[in-house]
């Protein structure tokens, strides 16, 4: 699972998990347990609802939320 931060047009941008990041030729995105930032649900999605499809043509951009599995950089300086 990928969290993703997804920015619609005209909307609040809201949380979400996806399986896996979208393909270029995907038409729309699945999104799991979508969310405000702050966990609340969202005023337009019913609260018992899991999983959403976002048409690509209501997305402005999606930011990919690091995962915590990526590797640490060590940078080294001189004092």
């Amino acid at each position: 699972m990928q969290t993703i931060y997804v920015h619609l047009a005209n909307e609040e941008p809201f949380m979400a998990e996806v399986e896996a990041l979208p393909a270029p030729g995907d038409q729309a995105i699945f999104c799991l347990n979508p969310r405000k930032r702050d966990g609340k649900d969202l005023h337009y999605v019913l609260a018992e609802v899991q999983q959403i499809i976002v048409p690509w043509w209501r997305i402005s951009f999606v930011e990919v939320m690091p995962s915590g599995q990526e590797e640490e950089i060590v940078a080294f300086y001189r004092d």
